[in-house]
C-alpha cells in the first residue's frame, strides 16, 4: 500500500507569527494535531517547519509562556522530515521510526508538499491489510479440517 492512498490532503497552515492560542484554536476547529508553518506574504506558501500539539504542550506551555503573546516560529520543528507520496506504507513507518516522529510531511513528484501523512492515518488501513492476512490463515486452517489427508 503507497502513501498516496492514505495520506491527509487537507492541509493547514499557520504563518511563523500565529500565536500559539491561534495555533491551538485550528488544531482543535480542524481536528488535527499539527500544522505546517508557512513564511509571511507574499511567501507564505513556503514550509518552515511544522508545529504539533505536543509542541504546544512539551515546548511551550510547560516552560509557563503565554500562549497569546507567544508565536508558532518560536517553538515550530524547522526540520518537517517528508516521504514521496509514491513510497509505500512501510517505507513511511520506518522512516518516522528513524526520524523519531508520528507524521510526515507527503511530497509530489516535484517534491512540493502535499499533504500530510500521520499514524493516526496508517493504522486502520494497516489492520485492515493484517486482519486480511489473518484470514488468509484462518481459511488455510479451514481447508485443513474439512479435507483431511488430501494434499494441495
Amino acid at each position: 500500500m503507497n502513501v498516496d492512498m492514505v495520506y491527509s490532503r487537507n492541509i493547514v497552515r499557520a504563518p511563523a507569527s500565529c500565536t500559539l492560542l491561534a495555533a491551538a484554536g485550528l488544531m482543535r476547529d480542524n481536528h488535527i494535531g499539527s500544522l505546517l508553518v508557512t513564511g509571511e506574504a507574499p511567501q507564505e506558501a513556503s514550509v518552515l517547519g511544522v508545529i504539533t500539539d505536543r509542541d504546544l504542550v512539551v515546548r511551550a506551555m510547560a516552560h509557563n509562556v503565554v500562549p497569546a503573546e507567544a508565536t508558532v516560529g518560536q517553538f515550530m520543528t524547522r526540520e518537517l522530515v517528508m516521504v514521496p507520496s509514491t513510497a509505500t506504507v512501510y517505507e513511511a513507518m520506518e522512516t518516522m521510526r528513524t526520524s523519531g516522529v508520528r507524521r510526515l510531511g507527503v511530497t509530489d513528484s516535484h517534491g512540493e508538499v502535499v499533504g500530510v501523512l500521520s499514524l493516526d492515518d496508517i493504522v486502520e488501513p494497516l489492520a485492515a491489510e493484517l486482519s486480511a492476512f489473518a484470514g488468509v490463515v484462518r481459511t488455510e486452517r479451514f481447508r485443513e479440517v474439512m479435507k483431511p489427508g488430501r494434499v494441495s
